[in-house]
Order: structure tokens, then C-alpha cells, then sequence
């Protein structure tokens, strides 16, 4: 065999000739590289482990999210994945970073086979320098994708061919039996959940940032995948912070990657302009159909999977904060919703018990695509807006949360982005136009200055009039035409959000507790 051929931090023109020469890539008309992750077209959750060790287990929320993983079988996995790559007449390594702030920033390495994935996190991570990379020493965190190879299923432990497993020990992540990219982009923020609250006292949030040009306010968005972290943030009157990974620090905020991966499915140039433009050269197209012919690409055609995607470095985004951090408290957050009961209003203001009740509760619906086997939207409660990459218990993240919107005092609101009109399948999604609308009036300061009403059962506040939202949309009563059918959908989400808080009533205190939805 010949003697393995290691392509560090190769240039994007390098991995595109590579992935259409060795990976059956093509180049979009605009520029961007179309490929593909295979089989798997999303996240697979049920195979994320952790490996339970003495540094680490005692931090550790263990459950159906963090799955142990005895270091014994890592050990296993680890070797099966390096005993591949090194199969492989070339591999490739990208050495970058994970966080913009030098204080607390993580040194990656990533060793792949595809060059499809080395360009992949040539976007997501921060990329270094020139004389950073020459001085970049030693990683503080490396990962093994061997996603083409499959895991040994009878291994003790696994429960398929894939595994997606992680070792704060070792400070190392093994990727076996799934070529999806994102599954390395989400194993660096559950590494940094875990590290910013326990080595460093910060707050890691699933969360989009942005902030004002004129006044520097920032604004948090939490929220899942498919809620609008990365369209609504990425406004033309602010600069973008980042899309979908920050850390909430005594000094300000700071993204933790390098780029954006942006959901493509009905994209337009209308809608959503900036994403749009981003793809071009060097961005990256995951299982987009195109036209063989033309090599145009059409974002609504989901025959490969709901979950299409692009990524792309963040400096694509003409108005993005470069460096991605602020020295500068946030001044608003907004928890991103998708409710397909259609029952939620598009805008609340919460309380600051109320913030961290939903906080905890993380209410949404997950959106076809961005995992394997969710074919329609599906209600569910993520806590913190990020169970699938939660690391320490919820309450720890929910209290660092309270005690800073305490001591800079952050306005918060709940928004709706999912059904109006009523549930998935009668009603339709809150038109974007009207998000937007909502947001604006967020930023420009006229909604906290709104006249508001109450709305019943889940006691929230919910504006009359907001600039370009007609009333009907802002009060779910309204526009719903069964007034009967409403209420029984009502009644039966504040039913789901008691039944799922019940797993953190014994780690709040009452003020909490009943910030949420009544009996009535």
C-alpha cells in the first residue's frame, strides 16, 4: 500500500477538485459544491454516547440524551476508526478553533476521509491564520470521522452500525457508520456545553446573536433546529454575531464557530437574502437536488430530505460581527418556538420567572428532516432549547441564565413561529413577514412600550397592536374560526407542558412553578 498521504488544512479549491474527482461532487451553478451524506440525512440521536469516567461522570446529566459508554468499548471504536483512516491513500486534517474569544477558546483537530467533511468544518470551525496554524501546537480536542466505516453492532454497548461517541478523558470524539457533516458540528457544542459552565463558569447556549449597528444592542435567539435562529438573525440592519452556537460570558458574547449551517428547504432570494447569497465558492450544499443539465439547484424538491443544508464561513454574511464577539451584555432574548397545536401567540413578554420556566421547558416541535424517522412535526419539549446536545443537568444552564438576565436586566420573549389559524394540517405556519415585523418592534424598542392583554391558561402577556402584524394573528383566538376547537387544543398543550415539567419541579423554586400553564 502506498505511504499515507495527510492533506492539512487544504485550501477550499483543493477539497472541491477532490470531492468531485474521488466523491461524485458536483459544482452548483452558483459556485458552491453540491454533495452528499449518504444514507444518513440527519442527526442520529439514539446513538450519541458518552464515555462514563472518573473526570467527568459526576457533571454529567445521564439519560436517553447522554447515554454512557464504557471506556473499554471507545477503546474498541476508537481503534476500528483509526485502523480505516488509515486504509486510505490520503487523509485530511483541519487544525482550527472552537470560540472567538482567545480566553476561552478550544483547539480542534479534525482527521477525516472525505473531503466533503474537511471542508465542512473548514467552514463550521474558526479558521486560523497563517501563523496560528504554524503555531498551533498540540490539539486540545480531536476527532475520528470515520463515518464511511460502520461500527461492530455487537460490540458491548451499541445499539447499531453507527455510533457517535465522545470522551472528556481523552478530550476526543469517534464518528463511525454515519457520513452526516452536522454530527461533528453538534459533537463540538455538546464539548463546549460541558466545558464553559464546568472549566470556565460561562453560560454555553444554543443560541443566534445579533447585534444593532447603531446602538450595539444584542439580542439572544434560542431555539431548534427549523424555529428561525439563522433567518432571523441574519438581519440587514445588524450584524451577525453567529447562527446557532454561543457563549454568554462575564465579558460579553461570543460566538463558538466559524461559519453557519443554514436549512435550505423553499430557500429564495426573496425570503431570505443574505443566506441566498452566501451560497457561492467555498460553501457547501448537503443533499440539495439540482438539475444535472444546468446544475441549478431547487431547494423545494425534498425527495433526498426535508433537512437540506448549506454551510458556509460566516464572513459570507456581508454584515457579520468579525471578529464574532462583543464586549457588550445582551440586552433582549427571544425563545424561538414551533407550535404545531397553533395554540401559542406569535409574540409574548415573559417574566423573568416565566423566562426561565420556558427556558426549562424549551417547548417546540421537531421539524421533518432534522433527525432520522421525523417525517412530520412532532411536539416535543427540549429543555434549554437543546436537549439533543445538553450536557450538565438543565437546571445548572437555566440558573447561570436567571442570574444574568438578573444582574443586566434582558428583556425576554416567547415567539411563535410555527401554526396559526389553527394545528399542523388545518392552520399554516406564521407567515415570515410577520416574524420579522415582530422582531423589528423588539429592536426598535416599540413592543416593550405596547399596550398588552392577557392571554388565558398559560398566563401570558401578548401585545394588541405591533406595526405590520394584523390583530387577528396576534391574539390566537381571533384566528382560529372554531372558537370550541381552540380551546380544547389550549387545554390540552397546558396539559403537555405540566405533565413534561414535572422533571424539574423539584430543582426550582415556586416562583417558577407556577409560571407556567393553569389548571383552568
Amino acid at each position: 500500500m502506498e505511504k499515507l498521504h495527510v492533506k492539512r488544512n487544504a485550501a477550499p479549491a483543493q477539497l472541491y477538485e477532490d470531492a468531485v474527482r474521488y466523491e461524485g461532487a458536483v459544482i452548483s451553478s452558483s459556485g458552491a459544491l453540491i454533495n452528499f451524506s449518504g444514507k444518513k440525512t440527519g442527526r442520529s440521536p439514539k446513538d450519541k454516547r458518552i464515555v462514563y469516567e472518573e473526570s467527568s461522570k459526576d457533571h454529567i446529566w445521564w439519560g436517553s440524551v447522554n447515554i454512557k459508554m464504557d471506556e473499554h468499548t471507545f477503546e474498541i471504536n476508537r481503534e476500528r476508526a483509526i485502523d480505516y483512516l488509515n486504509t486510505r491513500e490520503s487523509v485530511y486534517v483541519f487544525d482550527g478553533f472552537a470560540g472567538w474569544d482567545p480566553k476561552y477558546r478550544l483547539k480542534v483537530r479534525v482527521i477525516c476521509a472525505r473531503a466533503y467533511h474537511a471542508l465542512f468544518m473548514n467552514n463550521m470551525l474558526i479558521r486560523p491564520t497563517p501563523e496560528e496554524l504554524e503555531n498551533f501546537g498540540d490539539p486540545d480536542f480531536i476527532i475520528y470521522n470515520a463515518g464511511q466505516f460502520p461500527a461492530n453492532r455487537f460490540t458491548k454497548g451499541m445499539s447499531s452500525t453507527t455510533s457517535v461517541e465522545v470522551n472528556f478523558k481523552r478530550m476526543e470524539m469517534v464518528i463511525l457508520g454515519t457520513e452526516y457533516a452536522g454530527e461533528m458540528k453538534k459533537g463540538i457544542f455538546s464539548v463546549m456545553h460541558y466545558l464553559m459552565p464546568v472549566k470556565y463558569g460561562q453560560l454555553s447556549l444554543h443560541s443566534s446573536a445579533n447585534v444593532g449597528q447603531k446602538n450595539g444592542d444584542v439580542t439572544l435567539f434560542f431555539g431548534l433546529s427549523g424555529t428561525g435562529k439563522t433567518t432571523l438573525s441574519a438581519d440587514p440592519s445588524r450584524d451577525l454575531i453567529g447562527d446557532d452556537e454561543h457563549v454568554w460570558s462575564d465579558e460579553g458574547v461570543f460566538n463558538i464557530e466559524g461559519g453557519c449551517y443554514a436549512k435550505c428547504i423553499n430557500l429564495s432570494a426573496e425570503k431570505e437574502p443574505e443566506i441566498f447569497s452566501a451560497i457561492r465558492f467555498g460553501s457547501i450544499l448537503e443533499n440539495v437536488v439540482y438539475d444535472p443539465a444546468t446544475r441549478v439547484t431547487d431547494y423545494d424538491d425534498v425527495s433526498i430530505t426535508e433537512n437540506t443544508r448549506c454551510a458556509y464561513p460566516i464572513e459570507f454574511i456581508p454584515n457579520a460581527r468579525i471578529p464574532c464577539v462583543v464586549n457588550t451584555q445582551p440586552k433582549n432574548i427571544i425563545m424561538l418556538t414551533c407550535d404545531a397545536y397553533g395554540v401559542l401567540p406569535p409574540v409574548s413578554k415573559l417574566s423573568p420567572e416565566q423566562a426561565s420556566y420556558h427556558f426549562l421547558a424549551g417547548y417546540t416541535s421537531k421539524t421533518p428532516g432534522t433527525e432520522d424517522g421525523v417525517l412530520e412535526p412532532i411536539p416535543t419539549f427540549s429543555t434549554c432549547y437543546s436537549a439533543p446536545f445538553i450536557v450538565l443537568h438543565p437546571s445548572r444552564y437555566a440558573t447561570m441564565l436567571a442570574e444574568r438576565m438578573a444582574k443586566h436586566n434582558v428583556d425576554c420573549w416567547l415567539i411563535n413561529t410555527g401554526w396559526t389559524g389553527g394545528k399542523y394540517g388545518s392552520g399554516k405556519r406564521c407567515p415570515l413577514k410577520y416574524t420579522r415585523a415582530i422582531v423589528d418592534a423588539v429592536h426598535d424598542g416599540s413592543l416593550a412600550q405596547a399596550e398588552f392583554e392577557d392571554f388565558p391558561v398559560f398566563g401570558l402577556r401578548i401585545p394588541k397592536a405591533v406595526n405590520g402584524v394584523p390583530r387577528d394573528i396576534l391574539n390566537p383566538a381571533l384566528a382560529w374560526k372554531d372558537g370550541e376547537a381552540f380551546e380544547r387544543e389550549l387545554v390540552k398543550l397546558a396539559g403537555m407542558f405540566r405533565k413534561a415539567f414535572t422533571l424539574y419541579e423539584r430543582d426550582v423554586d415556586a416562583k417558577v412553578r407556577s409560571a407556567g400553564p393553569s389548571n383552568a
